[in-house]
């Protein structure tokens, strides 16, 4: 049995698992079963074992190879996608007025407060968050005219993927 599931498989852990198999069910169904030729029994077992063992390595394997293809495909999408999006908020930001960009700039590429970029700026924490608010309208419009999706998404792209 052993043999000719080695022979089938080509694995001898895998073998031995579908020997051990046939024989877990025989004693599982023991008070079921009357056996008139054991031996022709158990080769029989073994084979449809065996082959049932292929046929799911073969699905499995060609569901992993889709799976790898597919998550490729999304992540080279959703990399192009956002480079493009990435340009679009980056022309947006340079159209900003010369003090709106630079107020935008310190709070989202530097990561200031409102405090300190009032203190760097020597302007009001008020007229940072309008600065902020104005910047911020700004792209969003800008970036409304070059695809469809909402700013929202755009951020949770943004910090999920990169």
């Amino acid at each position: 049995m052993y043999s000719f599931a080695l022979k089938s498989i080509g694995d001898e852990d895998d073998a031995k698992e579908i020997v051990q198999d046939v024989f877990k069910s025989l004693w599982e169904r023991r008070a079921d079963l009357q056996l008139q030729d054991a031996e022709r029994y158990l080769l029989r077992s073994v084979k449809l074992k065996s082959l049932e063992f292929l046929r799911n390595k073969g699905i499995k394997q060609r569901h992993h190879e889709s799976l790898s293809s597919s998550k490729t495909e999304l992540y080279e999408d959703t990399n192009l996608y956002y480079k493009e999006l990435k340009n679009h908020l980056d022309d947006a930001v340079e159209s900003l007025p010369r003090q709106c960009k630079n107020v935008y700039k310190l709070s989202r590429d530097e990561g200031l407060t409102n405090k300190e970029i009032a203190t760097n700026l020597l302007i009001s924490e008020r007229a940072v968050e309008y600065h902020i608010s104005k910047a911020l309208s700004v792209i969003k419009i800008r970036l409304k005219k070059y695809c469809n999706i909402n700013i929202t998404r755009f951020l949770l792209l943004t910090f999920l993927y990169f």
